[in-house]
């Protein structure tokens, strides 16, 4: 998926450009990169990203001003914008976001870090992505706000359980889940009940939601495909 996403990198430390590109790419992300704020601009504006990262204190542009220029050019205002930062520089976060920054991050870099703050931004771009309270599978809709089953638009009616075994069931499909797993997941470690209080409620669900796809994987445990 982050293929398809463009990332304009502008420092001015020749070091951290090759280091934060370089996790970047590693990451599946096109990046461009730039040591300056004129040279940044320029490269935004024909390659229109979907991202930029800014260092603060650069010369020629510093990024507070490239940020600024950003938020006011016509084509590339919606631009997210993600400034690095020093340790202790709360009054360059500030005006950051008075900027219209979107997020920042602190040096030193940890790559995780900015990969996991990259791919939180770039999700705001992809509106098809289904809200986190609603599970779609071929079979049903699962409306884990409001604790419904709809399919072929009628409410199936589940206990709390029940609800709880098909959502965490469906949150990974094809993956098989132990027995240990989902008596920890859907019970919870401090809760005694009997060997047989997973196969009744499975045995539940298939009566109720009527699907083939809660697969019994004898001796290990259940999964959803």
């Amino acid at each position: 998926m982050e293929k398809a996403y463009k990332i304009v990198l502008v420092d001015d430390e020749e070091d951290i450009l090759e280091f934060l590109s370089y996790n970047l790419r590693r990451s599946g992300f096109e990046v461009l990169v730039a040591r300056n704020g004129v040279e940044g601009l320029e490269i935004i504006k024909e390659e229109k990203p979907q991202l930029v990262i800014l260092d603060i204190m650069m010369p020629e542009m510093d990024g507070i001003e490239t940020c600024s220029i950003i938020r006011q050019t016509p084509g590339i205002e919606h631009t997210l914008i993600v400034f690095l930062t020093a340790r202790g520089e709360d009054y360059s976060q500030i005006a950051g976001f008075d900027a219209g920054a979107d997020d920042y991050i602190r040096k030193p870099v940890k790559p995780q870090v900015l990969v996991s703050r990259v791919r939180a931004l770039l999700r705001r771009l992809n509106p098809t992505e289904q809200p986190q309270d609603i599970i779609k599978t071929k079979d049903f809709i699962i409306d884990k706000e409001r604790y419904i089953v709809i399919k072929d638009d009628q409410n199936i009616a589940l206990s709390k359980k029940e609800f709880e075994l098909l959502v965490f069931l469906t949150s990974r499909p094809g993956k098989v889940f132990t027995r240990d797993e989902i008596f920890s997941n859907v019970w919870g470690n401090d809760v005694v009940v009997g060997d047989r209080t997973i196969d009744v409620h499975i045995r539940k669900l298939r009566e109720k939601v009527g699907t083939d796809s809660i697969r019994t994987y004898k001796g290990i445990g259940y999964s959803y495909s």
